[in-house]
C-alpha cells in the first residue's frame, strides 16, 4: 500500500509538460541519463529503471529520486510560393509556447535482497506548437482550399495554429535477481494523455473528414491506457555490464472528441519501443556506455500513416482514407533508430562528470511537410553534459544540459494538389532544442 500511495501522489503531483528529442520521446529518463545522452540501459544508478530497464532496478537499493528539466524547444514554419491569378502564400511564423517544465520521480523499496519493488513516473509528448493565425493574405490559394474567409494560418486554416500532445506514464516495477550476477524486471505501465489542436478548419468538413465536427478545435481530450516493459540485466564481469529492455505498445483509449481527424476514429496508441546497452568501466573512474533504441512510431496509424493518404470522401471516395479512417492521413512518422553513447568520469567521492551524443533519425520525410508544421520532430544531433555532487548528508545533487542542433525540412505542400491552378508553395518545418534539469536524490 505504502508503494501504491507514493506512485498516486507522484502522479497527480506531476503536471503535464511537453519533451521532445528522440521523435516525442525523451533523449532520457532520469537526470544521470540525460547528462549521458539517455544511456541508461546497461547502468543501474537510480530509480528509471521503469523507464530505461525495469531489471536495473533491483541493484539500486532502496531509493528516491524526483526532478525536473526546464524544457525550450524552437520550432518554426513558413509556405512559399505564388499564383499567377492571386495573391502570394507566403507566411512564416514561429511557435510560442517556448518553455516547459519536464518532471520526473522514481521510487524504489528492497523487499530482501533479491526482490525490488518501486515505481517510475515519467512524461513524453513534443507534439506542441502554438502558431499566431493570419500569415497567409485572404487573396491567396488558401481561398480555394478554406470557403471560410482569410486571412488564414499556415494549413489554410482560420485563427491560431498548434497541437498539444502530452504523455504521462507510471510504471509500478518489479525486478528479481536470478543469480548474483543476472536480473529481470517487468513494469506495468499506466499511460495518460491529453491532447488539443486549433486551426484546421480547412479539413473540417464532409470533403475531408468522416466526422465532421470532431476534428479541430474541441479543446482538451484526455485518454489512457495499458502496457508492460520487461527487461534483463546482466554484469558479464566487474567491469562488463549489459542491459535490454522491451515496451510493447501502450494501447490507449480514444479521442472522442477528434475522432475525425486521427486515424481509426480518434485512435493515438503510445508505441513499441526497445532498447539494448553496454557499459564498460574502462578505468576505476572511467565508464563508457552505450545504448541502441528503436522506436516503431510507423506501427501507430495516427502517426505514421502518410498524410499522401488524403483523399476525399465526399462525395464518391473511400472513406477509409478520410481523416478518421483506418486509412486516414497522419504524419507520416517512420519508426526511428537512436544510437546513444555517454562518459561518466567519476573524480572523488563528491563529484562525477559527464557527458554524451545522441543521434536519432529524422521520422519526418519531405511528402509529409503539411501535417508536420504542427509537429516538426526533425531534430537529430544532441550533445549532453552532466554532473552529480553528493552532499555531506549523502545526498546526491545531479545537473543535465542538452541542446538538439537547428535541423529542418522543405518539401513542396501536399496542398498543391487540391489547389491548382492556385500552388500552395513550399512548406519549410524547422526545430532546435534546449534543456536544463536538476534532481535530487538519496538512499533510504
Amino acid at each position: 500500500m505504502k508503494l501504491v500511495t507514493v506512485g498516486a501522489i507522484a502522479a497527480l503531483a506531476v503536471p503535464f509538460a511537453a519533451s521532445a528529442t528522440n521523435g516525442y520521446f525523451q533523449h532520457g529518463y532520469g537526470l544521470k541519463a540525460k547528462g549521458m545522452a539517455g544511456v541508461g540501459t546497461a547502468m543501474a544508478v537510480d530509480t528509471f529503471g521503469g523507464a530505461n530497464n525495469p531489471a536495473s532496478m533491483v541493484w539500486v537499493g532502496n531509493r528516491i529520486d524526483f526532478g525536473a528539466d526546464l524544457f525550450s524547444p524552437r520550432r518554426s514554419a513558413s509556405r512559399s510560393g505564388s499564383s499567377p491569378f492571386l495573391g502570394p502564400v507566403d507566411g512564416s511564423a514561429d511557435s510560442g509556447s517556448e518553455y516547459f517544465i519536464v518532471p520526473e520521480f522514481g521510487y524504489n523499496k528492497m523487499m530482501n535482497p533479491n526482490l525490488s519493488l518501486g515505481v517510475t513516473v515519467y512524461a513524453n509528448g513534443g507534439m506542441n506548437t502554438d502558431y499566431a493565425g493570419g500569415q497567409i493574405p485572404a487573396a491567396s490559394a488558401c481561398a480555394g482550399f478554406n470557403p471560410n474567409p482569410g486571412p488564414y494560418n499556415l494549413l489554410c486554416g482560420n485563427g491560431k495554429l498548434g497541437v498539444d500532445l502530452m504523455q504521462l506514464v507510471i510504471a509500478p516495477t518489479l525486478a528479481y535477481k536470478l543469480n548474483a550476477n543476472h536480473s529481470v524486471g517487468v513494469s506495468p505501465l499506466i499511460g495518460v494523455q491529453r491532447f488539443k489542436v486549433d486551426g484546421l478548419q480547412a479539413f473540417d468538413n464532409p470533403i475531408f473528414s468522416t466526422s465532421p465536427g470532431n476534428v479541430t478545435n474541441r479543446g482538451y481530450e484526455w485518454a489512457h491506457g495499458y502496457g508492460v516493459r520487461v527487461g534483463w540485466f546482466g554484469k558479464l564481469s566487474e567491469s562488463v555490464s549489459l542491459g535490454a529492455a522491451y515496451s510493447t505498445k501502450i494501447r490507449m483509449s480514444r479521442f472522442d472528441k477528434y475522432q475525425g481527424l486521427f486515424a481509426e476514429q480518434g485512435d493515438f496508441d503510445m508505441p513499441e519501443n526497445y532498447n539494448v546497452g553496454i557499459a564498460v568501466k574502462a578505468t576505476p573512474q572511467l565508464t563508457i556506455a552505450a545504448d541502441y533504441q528503436r522506436i516503431n512510431y510507423g506501427d501507430v496509424k495516427s502517426v505514421g500513416n502518410t498524410e499522401q493518404n488524403l483523399l476525399p470522401c465526399f462525395p464518391g471516395g473511400n472513406a477509409a482514407f478520410c481523416l478518421g479512417g483506418n486509412s486516414g492521413a497522419g504524419f507520416g512518422w517512420k519508426g526511428v533508430n537512436v544510437i546513444k553513447i555517454g562518459f561518466e568520469y567519476r573524480y572523488n567521492e563528491r563529484w562525477a562528470w559527464r557527458a554524451g551524443y545522441d543521434r536519432t533519425d529524422n521520422p519526418v520525410s519531405g511528402r509529409d511537410i503539411d501535417f508536420n508544421i504542427l509537429a516538426p520532430g526533425v531534430v537529430q544531433d544532441h550533445l549532453t553534459f552532466g554532473f552529480t555532487y553528493k552532499t555531506s548528508t549523502n545526498g546526491e545533487l545531479t545537473f543535465a544540459y542538452m541542446h538538439a542542433f537547428n535541423h529542418g525540412v522543405t518539401a513542396a505542400s501536399l496542398l498543391n494538389a487540391y489547389t491548382a491552378p492556385l500552388p500552395a508553395g513550399n512548406v519549410s518545418i524547422k526545430m532546435y532544442q534546449d534543456a536544463i534539469g536538476v534532481a535530487y536524490g538519496w538512499k533510504m
